[in-house]
């Protein structure tokens, strides 16, 4: 049984091969050749009294496909809470209260012909690209390939992975207009990808302009409000977000304007969607300008089941709207057989994890 750290999953993984067996994962789900349990919430009343209003929160999610052939348990042990930042802006926060001011994220994964446990690894560096992986594909399959200018918001850990993923399906863009809350932080993050990537990554200041003039629109943040009004989209836009209510927060990237003038709504999970009562999504169905069942999943528009972008001037919305297991089972398995073929990571006897009589 191997052990891999983030140092050593960052080493193997790359950004083809990742949304490659993404795609695959999404795919076979379509195809019923993969499952996945809704990701769960659960908060519990122990505090950290150092830190008012974060408590202990507990995340699981799990699944497998047939082509990585594992299944995979991701969990998070957290100190979770909010915090407010310059402007009002509320997001979420968790604190590295763990042994070493670190926190505890971790994926495993199973054989599914063996039984046994393959690999323990941290969850924190797949989690990054899985999400912008994701996104990529819907911008991928709905957004004009002409685009040129495009918007990002976020400065942090998944507006990287998601400015990255954008630049690398759409190498054709040549400027990001890039808003977050805090100015030095998107002047920062502005500067260091512009260096990076070769390309004008503009920090703006005021959200509408990362909207105007941006055939592209990606909002990659930790925030529970919407990140811009949805009357300042243009005529033939792609939009992606990535947060939608949880179960236990009504977090949402984009308002109800955005949802309403999209003429094509595709989902990561439509069973999340009422597992979590994700109002945001359900919003246009409620309000009559559709039916739930218009409303596809990725994997049903990659493989050709549900239509993509009708016309040059339709707004198209994809929402990454929850974490899978079974993203963590595609690309944990890519990021095993990658570390075992260079020998990383710490390995433990697998004897340690099994037992002689039925559990």
């Amino acid at each position: 049984m191997r052990i891999l750290s983030n140092a050593e999953v960052e080493q193997v993984l790359d950004l083809d091969e990742c949304m490659a067996v993404l795609e695959q994962a999404y795919t076979e789900l379509a195809e019923g050749r993969a499952a996945n349990r809704p990701r769960n919430h659960t908060y519990f009343p122990v505090p950290d009294d150092r830190f008012p209003g974060f408590r202990f929160r507990f995340k699981s999610q799990e699944g497998g496909n047939v082509a990585s052939g594992v299944w995979a348990v991701r969990i998070t042990s957290d100190m979770a809470g909010t915090e407010t930042l310059a402007g009002g802006v509320v997001r979420r926060r968790l604190l590295p209260v763990a042994t070493g001011d670190r926190f505890c994220g971790l994926i495993t994964l199973y054989s599914m012909t063996r039984l046994e446990p393959l690999a323990v690894i941290h969850d924190s560096y797949i989690q990054k690209l899985r999400v912008g992986a994701t996104s990529a594909l819907g911008i991928r399959a709905l957004s004009d390939p002409a685009t040129r200018v495009a918007g990002l918001f976020g400065s942090g850990w998944q507006a990287q992975a998601h400015l990255e993923y954008l630049l690398h399906v759409r190498p054709g863009i040549e400027e990001v207009r890039v808003y977050s809350p805090t100015p030095a932080h998107r002047e920062t993050f502005a500067r260091q990808w512009s260096e990076k990537t070769g390309k004008r990554i503009v920090a703006v200041d005021h959200p509408r302009e990362a909207v105007e003039g941006c055939r592209i629109v990606t909002c990659a943040t930790a925030g529970f409000d919407p990140c811009f009004d949805g009357a300042w989209l243009e005529p033939g836009t792609h939009v992606t977000a990535i947060t939608s209510p949880d179960g236990t927060a009504m977090r949402r990237e984009l308002d109800d304007t955005t949802f309403d003038r999209a003429g094509r709504i595709v989902v990561l999970s439509r069973e999340q969607v009422h597992h979590d009562n994700q109002v945001d999504i359900l919003g246009p169905v409620e309000r009559g300008r559709l039916a739930f069942e218009e409303i596809g999943e990725l994997g049903e528009l990659l493989l050709g089941r549900v239509p993509g972008r009708s016309s040059a001037k339709e707004i198209t919305v994809f929402a990454n709207n929850t974490g899978m297991g079974l993203q963590f089972a595609a690309v944990g398995a890519l990021v095993l057989a990658r570390a075992e073929e260079r020998g990383l990571g710490q390995t433990i006897p697998v004897e340690w994890f099994l037992e002689e009589t039925s559990p």
